[in-house]
């Protein structure tokens, strides 16, 4: 497998193995290569926490990294919640791995299962408190207010079909109205938010979309092209003359 990493990964591929046996089987560590979606894992360590394997996909936060270019200008992300495909909570951190451009070639994932901790945590908060309901969500990251527990912001896929259907049936329930029901304005607001997380990176997804959607790919591909179109206009409309 390892004559298939790029060249400037294959220093993180020991890393990975070193960094997992440190930090302990609790700690999840993951080797993405982005330019291979489908198949972005390359390495990983301590896998039982999350079920994933050598060949798995990207996830819907890195997604949506890729696709903001947020990593542009910070090197890293520290610190937020994700959820496993069984439910477990794990407190995540990304680093990442640029070229020379600095454009980003790879992701180095920490994913710390706090499955234990946080119910030791309720446990010893039912004895001194007298409170023998507190919730299993109630977990303060960063030491502050407790993050989104309920709605982690990324979500561990042991396929990327899974992730595709995961992103989409996620999106259509926000919006509460049926997609047989739907206007094209709304179908095209609900592509949107698609590419805004980055679903049509994924090769695929316009069909599985057009499928939840239940309209055409044709449709589709001429809801995106009116979004770019649309995007473009709004861009040079916001320019300053020079």
């Amino acid at each position: 497998m390892s004559n298939h990493i790029p060249s400037q990964l294959q220093p993180y591929v020991q890393l990975v193995e070193f960094l997992g046996s440190v930090m302990g089987n609790q700690c999840e560590v993951v080797l993405h290569d982005v330019r291979n979606i489908e198949n972005s894992i390359v390495a990983i360590k301590n896998s039982h926490i999350s079920n994933r394997k050598v060949g798995g996909s990207l996830t819907d936060l890195a997604l949506k990294i890729l696709k903001n270019k947020s990593y542009v200008e910070k090197d890293y992300l520290v610190n937020y919640s994700g959820k496993t495909h069984e439910g477990k909570i794990v407190r995540s951190s990304t680093f990442f791995i640029k070229d020379d451009s600095g454009n980003v070639v790879g992701l180095l994932c920490f994913n710390m299962d706090l499955s234990k901790m946080v119910e030791t945590r309720n446990l010893l908060d039912s004895l001194i408190n007298g409170v023998f309901d507190v919730s299993s969500n109630g977990l303060d990251l960063n030491g502050r207010v407790p993050c989104d527990i309920e709605n982690p912001i990324e979500d561990f896929h042991t396929s990327i079909e899974e992730l595709t259907t995961s992103i989409i049936l996620k999106t259509l329930s926000e919006t509460n109205i049926p997609p047989d029901r739907m206007s094209a304005d709304e179908k095209i607001d609900v592509v949107k938010q698609l590419n805004e997380k980055g679903v049509f990176l994924i090769k695929g997804a316009v069909s599985e979309v057009a499928l939840y959607l239940k309209t055409s790919e044709a449709t589709v591909y001429r809801y995106l092209n009116k979004l770019d179109t649309k995007q473009q206009n709004g861009r040079f409309s916001n320019e300053q003359p020079v």
